[in-house]
């Protein structure tokens, strides 16, 4: 592979993502929130990716999650944008709004600020999405790390991991 901005273990897992989903003939599509278009970016340096990524929204705010997936503000009111709630109206919304077969959705918290008791800063909270599939794959993880930098990469791997067939 060629030199790459990007750690190796993101590209590396980036290219089992792209080949693997290639191979079954599904079309991802991602809804970042923390990680900032990081598993985009991941993908989009693997020759070939334009097979598989359909699209990517990058919804840093709150009006963006609502504005550009649908995510109700009740659910952002109520449980949060670090929610599992959220990551799922997240995923969902991404589906909706592509031809994507699967969408990944990722948000979180990567600090150093913003962390609460209940929410401390390395929380980031995942959602997969299938189309014509209502099952509910979404998952909450505290990463202990010491910096802003290993969360993101810590939540790209993930979110990679997670669109694998």
């Amino acid at each position: 592979m060629s030199t790459s901005l990007l750690p190796a273990e993101l590209t590396e897992l980036a290219a089992r993502v792209i080949h693997e989903n290639r191979a079954a003939g599904r079309t991802v599509a991602l809804a970042e929130s923390c990680t900032g278009g990081l598993v985009s970016a991941a993908l989009t340096e693997i020759p070939g990716s334009s097979a598989v990524l359909d699209r990517s929204f990058i919804t840093y705010s709150n009006e963006s999650k609502n504005e550009a997936l649908g995510v109700s503000n009740d659910i952002i009111d109520t449980f949060g944008a670090v929610s599992i709630a959220c990551a799922w109206a997240m995923a969902q919304g991404a589906l909706k709004k592509s031809q994507a077969d699967v969408a990944v959705a990722v948000s979180g918290i990567a600090g150093p600020d913003g962390g609460t008791r209940q929410k401390p800063v390395g929380t980031v909270v995942f959602a997969r999405a299938l189309r014509g599939d209502e099952e509910l794959l979404a998952e909450e993880r505290l990463f202990e790390a010491p910096d802003r930098a290993n969360v993101r990469l810590q939540a790209a791997l993930v979110a990679l991991e997670l669109l694998l067939p």
